[in-house]
């Protein structure tokens, strides 16, 4: 089951200066459990050409990943004795306001946290080996290790928690659901995972001390509930895909048996993935952050938004908040987030993909990956220091050009003011022999005051009032080989109310009919911010 619920927040006048810390769903932990009968006690398996996992089940079985390289150094491991594949239901309410989200976990519906592992599998061939769920094709088509052994680990989740929509007296319920994890190398220091979860399988259990005919009428009022509780989820849902209903597992309704299992078109929405850590590892990276350079103990969201006047700093992010809802941030939000880190015991690990995600590193002794949909995909590193690392990362998603030599040859100099500013400071900067790569003006398009202070113009052209003699200006700084750099969004602003507009950019975008449009209103809206 996915469901999704959007609103909008702001007042024109005055918001929640202390907006509440959005819910979420909490850390799931459960039990590991081993097929015996289908698992060795032990196993060494290739991962590729250059990695090793090795099984053990020593305290409740666990896993480790380590390069062939270094095979007494673990990459990446398992708790050993508890599940490291979880899976849950939970309905997700985001609230948005001109950039800045709170996206919250609301009822969780389902959770399977315990995890049984039956096979694991190690695959040389993907000619007859057929599975769907995990698109083995990718592996002979895409990656250079095709004919390297990969590895893959299933088994089920199941929990015996019961939601109080399926209580009764005489019947309580189970959940379990089909679960594959595969391991195959992508590149000569990096291991690729990918994750799936099959549909949830609910086992109806009866009371022992039930009277059949008791338990038959609960079990069809319990199937009533159960179609107005669908119902009634997923009316309010604006993307969700009709289920097809349910259907019982059973010869009649007078044979009711002792159980009977309840197949659904419904999936999980949040999956997890939890392993090892020690407690005094530190954790760096997770894109541009503001506010910690060591993660652990904290619960990072990777999600881009604005980043907030004030980030929790006082009182600016009280007066931020109180003219826009949640505009003052905190110190997880962020222009520019980054599934990736990378610790102090030099392991390092990233998502590929683009659903929102959490890395939960709150408990000393673990990380706790949680993705929302029913599948995860990413990538473990391995190097011997952070900047082997960050090589072998972006050796893979791709490294910026290399900057311009003029860039890192002296100060660029961010400021705005206007022309005469801009050379007072210059003048200055000069007499202290200050080597000057370039000046950044902002606030090149004129700046307008609004109910949250001063913003610029949106409008893309020189504010001839505020930047006079601009051509001569951006002439003398270039004959000290000075750059002139400004600043562009793609947002427009209504312009009735400047005065020495020279084009008005909204109205030839509005005319071309190029704005950005909110589909959910019968009326257009332009996607414009238009009280700023």
């Amino acid at each position: 089951m996915s469901t999704l619920k959007i609103t909008k927040k702001h007042h024109r006048h005055l918001n929640n200066p202390f907006p509440s810390t959005p819910t979420y769903l909490p850390i799931i932990q459960g039990n590991l459990f081993i097929n015996s009968q289908t698992l060795p006690p032990n196993q060494n398996s290739p991962l590729g050409k250059d990695f090793q996992l090795i099984w053990s089940t020593q305290n409740g079985g666990y896993l480790s990943i380590s390069h062939v390289s270094h095979p007494s150094k673990s990459l990446w491991s398992t708790i050993p004795g508890q599940a490291f594949i979880s899976a849950a239901m939970a309905e997700t309410e985001v609230e948005e306001s001109r950039g800045s989200f709170a996206i919250k976990d609301r009822d969780v519906n389902l959770v399977c946290d315990h995890q049984s592992i039956e096979d694991i599998i190690l695959i040389n061939q993907f000619d007859d080996f057929q599975l769907d769920y995990l698109d083995l094709d990718h592996l002979k088509t895409n990656s250079k290790f095709a004919d390297s052994p990969v590895l893959i680990i299933t088994g089920h989740i199941f929990s015996k928690r019961t939601k109080k929509w399926l209580q009764s007296s005489s019947i309580y319920r189970s959940a379990s659901a089909r679960y594959w994890v595969l391991f195959d190398q992508k590149e000569n220091n990096q291991i690729g995972f990918k994750v799936k979860i099959g549909q949830p399988k609910f086992q109806l259990h009866h009371h022992p001390k039930a009277s059949p005919s008791t338990s038959l009428g609960r079990y069809r009022r319990l199937r009533r509930k159960l179609r107005r509780h669908r119902k009634w989820k997923l009316g309010w849902c604006w993307f969700l895909t009709r289920t097809k209903g349910l259907s019982i597992n059973s010869s009649s309704e007078e044979e009711l048996g002792e159980s009977n299992v309840v197949e659904t078109a419904l999936e999980f929405n949040r999956v997890c993935l939890t392993y090892a850590s020690e407690r005094n590892e530190r954790f760096f990276g997770f894109g541009e952050q503001f506010s910690h350079m060591d993660f652990k103990g904290k619960r990072v969201p990777i999600f881009v938004q604005e980043q907030g006047i004030g980030r929790g700093d006082q009182p600016i992010t009280f007066a931020a908040n109180l003219v826009s809802y949640r505009a003052g941030g905190d110190w997880s939000t962020t222009y520019a987030a980054s599934p990736f880190y990378l610790t102090s015991k030099m392991r390092s690990l990233y998502l590929e993909g683009y659903n929102y995600s959490v890395f939960d590193l709150t408990q000393p002794d673990r990380v706790q990956l949680q993705i929302h949909g029913n599948a995860m995909q990413g990538r473990i590193l391995h190097g011997n220091s952070p900047l082997e690392i960050i090589e072998h990362f972006t050796e893979a998603t791709g490294r910026p050009p290399e900057l311009p030599e003029w860039v890192i040859s002296g100060a660029v100099v961010g400021m705005q003011g206007g022309t005469e500013t801009v050379l007072r400071v210059w003048d200055k900067l000069r007499t202290y022999k200050v080597p000057i790569s370039a000046f950044w003006l902002q606030d090149w398009v004129g700046q307008r005051e609004t109910f949250i202070g001063s913003q610029l113009w949106w409008n893309w052209e020189v504010d001839v009032t505020r930047y006079p003699g601009w051509q001569q200006l951006v002439k003398d700084l270039s004959k000290h080989y000075i750059k002139v750099m400004t600043y562009c969004n793609p947002f427009l602003a209504l312009m009735d109310e400047k005065p020495n507009k020279r084009r008005n950019l909204f109205e030839e975008a509005k005319e071309l009919d190029i704005l950005v449009k909110d589909d959910r209103e019968n009326h257009t809206w332009f996607q414009i911010q238009r009280l700023m």
